[in-house]
């Protein structure tokens, strides 16, 4: 495994979550961070939790799915770091209901943050990775990606995106050194999930810690190797043949 001791990191959605999660390893790592996420406080927090264990951190307001807004964390970066070794796309949203009960806003919302914003933000890391020797980046996808639940369209085909474009951006890299992977976890533990009492939150639940190592592994293999796909999720979750 490689050492990732003064790469600079990009992790969208870290405020919460595998994002919080991912950040925080990656502080511990070594690793040079640029973290967003569209609620501010909470952004601020993780920023400064990280900034107090010494480590260097630019946190930025930012919602993924709006284009101009993605340019200027970016410009950012620029200016902070002027180079990005790792991007991983975390950000998302969760919206549902039966097709027919599905509003245009739900849908724009939940494939905005998913899918459009794994799309912003791999482009402009794609365009600074090429020019400077390459580079990773790790769409964080969903088991709904292979095997949907009922009443979950926007967020089903949006994480079925995620791991098409995964695929067509490891294409496009590899002239570039520039690999890219997906991680599909099964249910985690997140703030959403402990706070619901729907039926789908009281499933088989993992730690957030099990996805960031899995996370972290994905990114460590040596620089010629992609670890292109990995589906984590508990071992009584039902997945396979779930229908």
């Amino acid at each position: 495994m490689e050492s990732l001791k003064g790469k600079v990191v990009v992790i969208t959605g870290a405020n919460q979550g595998i994002g919080k999660g991912l950040a925080l390893a990656f502080a511990a790592a070594g690793c040079r961070l640029a973290i967003c996420a569209r609620n501010q406080i909470k952004l601020a927090a993780v920023a400064d939790e990280i900034s107090n264990l010494g480590v260097d951190v630019l946190g930025i307001p930012t919602d993924v799915s709006d284009e101009m807004a993605v340019k200027s964390f970016f410009q950012q970066i620029d200016e902070k770091y002027s180079r990005i070794d790792i991007l991983v796309n975390n950000a998302g949203a969760f919206d549902g209901g039966r097709l027919d009960e599905v509003s245009l806003d739900a849908w724009n919302n939940v494939v905005g943050a998913c899918l459009t914003g794994a799309f912003l933000c791999s482009r402009e890391a794609f365009t600074r990775m090429k020019d400077t020797g390459g580079g990773r980046i790790l769409n964080i996808g969903s088991i709904s990606a292979q095997r949907p639940r009922e009443n979950s369209a926007p967020y089903a085909s949006a994480k079925f995106g995620v791991w098409g474009l995964t695929q067509a951006t490891a294409i496009d890299g590899r002239p570039f050194g520039i690999a890219c992977s997906c991680l599909h976890p099964g249910n985690v533990g997140v703030e959403r999930r402990q706070e619901s009492d729907t039926e789908s939150d009281q499933e088989p639940m993992m730690a957030t810690e099990t996805i960031v190592e899995a996370a972290m592994a994905m990114l460590s293999v040596p620089s010629h190797v992609n670890f292109l796909e990995a589906i984590v999720l508990p071992n009584d979750q039902l997945y396979l043949g779930r229908g």
